[in-house]
């Protein structure tokens, strides 16, 4: 029998993209463009920004795109799903995080045209692009796919 964990991984994403529109919301409700509010001083700090592009902001303004790319990588990620994540828990979580991820950004393209950001970093002096909870659940679950991708190539490489 096939196990997808559907409910569990449902509930898993909805808590993420519910996290992440939830801190949207108070960032704009509550701080005004540009505030900035330390929390780890040099190193972590609630920002107030927006975005209309991608990661770094490229390709601003072209919401048209994001729009078709977000709802193909959508359709794609739910079909691999479907197709490869069959009883592989972190492939499931990993996939998971990523459709949590691309459509809590969603959301931000379709109802403002644009992305709240607010986590701002502070890196080794380098000042990381401002992101979000939905860019953390992308950036994680990629990392999650990329380990399970190479242990799992390994281990078939023992074999």
């Amino acid at each position: 029998m096939k196990n997808y964990r559907i409910i569990p991984m449902s509930i898993f994403g909805i808590g993420i993209l519910a996290l992440d529109q939830i801190t949207k919301f108070l960032v704009v409700k509550f701080m005004d463009y540009g505030e900035s509010i330390p929390i780890i001083q040099n190193f972590l700090s609630i920002t107030s920004h927006r975005n209309s592009g991608a990661a770094w902001g490229m390709l601003q303004g072209k919401m048209w795109l994001f729009y078709i790319i977000t709802v193909f990588v959508i359709i794609m990620l739910v079909y691999f799903y479907k197709k490869e994540a069959t009883d592989d828990l972190l492939l499931q979580i990993s996939l998971t995080m990523l459709i949590a991820g691309a459509l809590g950004n969603f959301i931000d393209r379709v109802l403002f045209q644009e992305v709240v950001d607010m986590i701002d970093t502070m890196i080794f002096s380098y000042d990381f692009p401002i992101f979000n909870v939905a860019d953390s659940s992308l950036t994680i679950g990629v990392i999650l796919m990329l380990f399970q991708f190479f242990t799992e190539r390994g281990e078939q490489s023992e074999n």
